[in-house]
């Protein structure tokens, strides 16, 4: 199981209210969410390996270079040469570092990759795994990495997590009109305001769903917009080719990485050994973690 952390506790930050906090009054409300997310994930899927994919770099320089509005509007300080200072809410920026000691606590691996997302390590690791791959997000881009046949499938918190979907190659079929494979480039055509993607303008779902089933891949469809005698409507010919230098960088933009190397790792769920565990209690006491640390050890194990 492959958590995209950082939407698990945004979810978690904006699901449990503020005033949740520790003796000291330091807001957990985000640890306390994740704690429960965690619980219920590993309680209802029992995943045997767990990972904690981490965002070393959220705006990735190289994404930037070739897309500027590349999460741009979400950048509260640009950093030269270094990583940009996203704009998060203070009373979550400051749960940040205890999340990260807490799941290191609970044996949870964490693992991150200098200048890549953690869609990228995600996408990494799906796609190197030997074994099932369940993949936890709200973030659909990471539908392009759903594979029946590498038994890969996404654990949907988009509706909530009363409300979890899981999504096969049909799931995808079925809502989108396109394979899994094809949706890297459905996002590109239709674009992501969230992501800063202008997309191709003119050209939504519906209309870059119809082109991938008529023409295969974004390469396809580039190939018949620049060859007069591919009947086309006019004006998606006309939006598509006035979107050339867009199109010519975004698709590196949108696939996640699927090559990074890690040094190894151990994500086995295990029961902590006696150390561990009276650091953790020692975390939930001095935190006010109460129930929801209990129930994220239970379902570990403990």
């Amino acid at each position: 199981m492959l958590l995209d952390t950082a939407a698990l506790y945004f979810r978690g930050f904006y699901g449990v209210p503020d005033t949740v906090r520790a003796p000291d009054g330091s807001p957990v409300n985000a640890v306390r969410g994740l704690l429960d997310i965690i619980a219920r994930l590993v309680t209802d899927y029992v995943p045997a390996q767990l990972v904690a994919c981490w965002d070393d770099n959220w705006r990735p320089g190289w994404r930037v270079d070739l897309l500027p509005s590349y999460k741009a509007h979400r950048v509260a300080q640009a950093v030269p040469g270094g990583v940009d200072v996203e704009e998060v809410p203070e009373l979550l920026v400051a749960q940040v570092p205890l999340i990260r000691e807490l799941l290191g606590t609970l044996g949870i691996a964490i693992v991150g990759a200098p200048g890549y997302e953690a869609d990228d390590v995600i996408g990494s690791l799906a796609t190197q795994a030997t074994v099932p791959v369940d993949i936890v997000t709200s973030d659909r881009d990471l539908l392009q990495l759903v594979d029946d046949a590498s038994d890969v499938r996404l654990i949907s918190t988009a509706k909530g997590m009363s409300n979890l979907e899981v999504v096969t190659d049909a799931v995808v079929e079925k809502k989108y009109g396109i394979t899994s494979r094809q949706y890297a480039d459905f996002a590109v055509m239709r674009g992501d305001p969230s992501d800063g993607l202008p997309g191709v303008a003119g050209v939504g779902e519906k209309t870059a769903a119809g082109l991938l089933r008529e023409f295969g891949d974004l390469e396809g469809i580039i190939e018949a917009a620049d060859d007069d005698d591919v009947p086309l409507s006019p004006a998606v010919r006309g939006r598509l080719r006035g979107a050339s230098d867009y199109l010519a960088v975004a698709p590196r933009v949108v696939e996640v990485a699927r090559d990074i190397t890690f040094d190894e790792f151990d994500a086995s769920i295990r029961p902590l050994d006696a150390a561990a565990l009276a650091a953790a209690h020692a975390l939930g006491e001095r935190y006010g973690l109460g129930g929801s640390l209990e129930r994220a050890l239970r379902a570990l194990g403990n």
